[in-house]
């Protein structure tokens, strides 16, 4: 697969360097680029119908052009989404894990299920709403009482 967006990819930049080349060379209507290259060069090489040929060839070059662009981002992310040894590591690990994730209910007595209409509460929230919070004071009780 490496050597198919390797290929595509040369084709691609020497489709986007003859696009540049095609472009510049077309002569506008104000006369700009075009006369860089001399007023009739592009004529004398190509013929009289010079501008035809020219926006043609520019529509074809356009239309390969996005049509690699498609097929190279379709390449590459096919090439991502492949399973690399990274992420079958760390789903063997998570797998592994997640047995010993599951923590038992602090209380096996208590019902797996609420009662209607009781507040439902997460695992670490349940046994601090049990017992009432502890609250240190600013100063320590005296052991005995001063006489």
């Amino acid at each position: 697969m490496q050597i198919v967006i390797n290929f595509l990819l040369a084709i691609y930049v020497l489709v986007a360097l003859l696009m540049v080349l095609v472009i510049l060379m077309q002569r506008p209507k104000s006369e700009g680029l075009g006369a860089a290259f001399g007023g009739g060069v592009t004529e004398n090489i190509f013929g009289a119908q010079t501008t035809n040929v020219l926006v043609k060839f520019t529509s074809w070059l356009t239309g390969i052009f996005f049509t690699l662009t498609f097929v190279l981002s379709i390449l590459y992310s096919h090439k991502t989404s492949r399973d690399t040894g990274l992420r079958s590591e760390l789903l063997k690990q998570q797998t592994t894990a997640q047995p010993s994730a599951s923590v038992p209910p602090a209380n096996p007595n208590a019902p797996a299920v609420p009662a209607p209409g009781a507040p439902v509460l997460p695992q670490a929230n349940a046994s601090a709403a049990a017992s009432p919070p502890v609250v240190p004071s600013a100063t320590p009780a005296p052991s005995k009482p001063k006489r």
